[in-house]
């Protein structure tokens, strides 16, 4: 079978069009070969933390894989058939786990396998969902199309030396479904934080700033705060709430500093009113590319990583989709052509 060609430097150009082409590939069975990956960043090419979950991807699926390097700027993908395994990888680095997820999940779930996991890496990382966002938000919306997971965090992971010891069990998915998110009806939402060497009265105060502007926006809220020791000093917090109409979360970690952490995350959540947050909204196109029935979901901005995801998507699987605007944000139909 003939590769399909993925341009690297398309859309956001960066790590989500990897993550994304190799997920649908094994799904599928279809070749890819992306080329130009990150083309237009400081320094082009494949970076150490975008390699481990398409090694552990191609292990799943038997896949011969070309140009996996640091460096490289061009990859090409050749699933097989996939595996029941039980793994034990390392980052080795504080590298995302949550992405590594992204990746593993629905591709393990949709090709119709098991797999264990524990990885060693970082949880609560810049530029990365946290790992309370992936397990209580992407999960609760996976389950909706009918992905199923579990997920125990044994130890937090933060930069810069990460360690963190997530354990996993992915199921077959039995029937896949389309999903509705077009309004948040609920006026209840959960506030979870976790910190590691971080005095706990700083954190509550942050927890509190963040209930204070939910409250005064009308949301009951209920506030949970643990420290988990990590080899690191570091904190994330969680902002999240689901109703049938909508799955919105808002996430934010440790940056020099915990002052304006709840401020920033709580006017986040409230900017999400609608059925889905911006980072769910592109996490949500690679399953539902492989839903035959139309879903539509409605979100607040139409972000780069969405457009990317979009584009991957349609190539490799053939899926319709389409974006209209709204007064107060854009609502997403995408119309799968495969069934899983």
């Amino acid at each position: 079978m003939e590769s399909i060609k993925i341009d690297g430097g398309f859309g956001e150009g960066g790590g989500q069009i990897i993550r994304s082409a190799v997920t649908l590939s094994a799904i599928t069975g279809k070749p890819v070969e992306i080329e130009n990956i990150r083309k237009n960043r400081k320094v082009p090419g494949l970076r150490p933390q975008h390699l481990l979950g398409v090694k552990i991807l191609s292990k799943i699926c038997q896949a011969r894989v070309e140009g996996l390097y640091v460096n490289s700027t061009s990859l090409k993908f050749f699933p097989s058939h996939g595996l029941d395994l039980d793994l034990h990888e390392d980052i080795g680095t504080a590298g995302s786990i949550p992405l590594v997820l992204q990746v593993l999940i629905p591709a393990v779930s949709l090709m119709r396998n098991n797999l264990k996991l524990s990885i060693v890496g970082g949880t609560d990382v810049l530029w990365s969902p946290t790992i309370d966002y992936t397990r209580h938000v992407f999960s609760e919306a996976l389950s909706r199309i009918g992905i199923n997971f579990t997920l125990d965090v044994k130890r937090r992971g933060y930069y810069p030396k990460g360690g963190g010891l997530v354990e996993t069990q992915i199921q077959p998915c039995k029937n896949t479904g389309p999903i509705s998110f077009l309004q948040r009806n609920t006026k209840t939402a959960k506030i979870l934080c976790v910190c590691s060497h971080i005095p706990m009265e700083a954190m509550e105060k942050e927890a509190y700033v963040a209930k204070n502007i939910l409250t005064q926006n009308g949301f009951d809220c209920e506030i949970v705060i643990k420290e988990e020791n990590a080899i690191d000093m570091g904190c994330s917090m969680l902002i999240y709430s689901h109703d049938v109409n909508s799955i919105t979360g808002s996430d934010g970690i440790y940056q020099k500093g915990l002052q304006g952490l709840g401020e920033s995350v709580a006017k986040k959540f409230l900017e999400s009113n609608l059925g889905v947050d911006l980072h769910l909204s592109d996490m949500l196109v690679v399953p539902l590319a492989l839903v035959k029935e139309t879903s539509v979901y409605r979100v607040k901005q139409i972000t780069k990583h969405l457009e990317t995801n979009l584009f991957v998507a349609a190539k490799i699987t053939g899926c319709k989709y389409g974006i209209g605007k709204l007064d107060d944000g854009f609502e997403v139909r995408i119309s799968g052509t495969s069934d899983t």
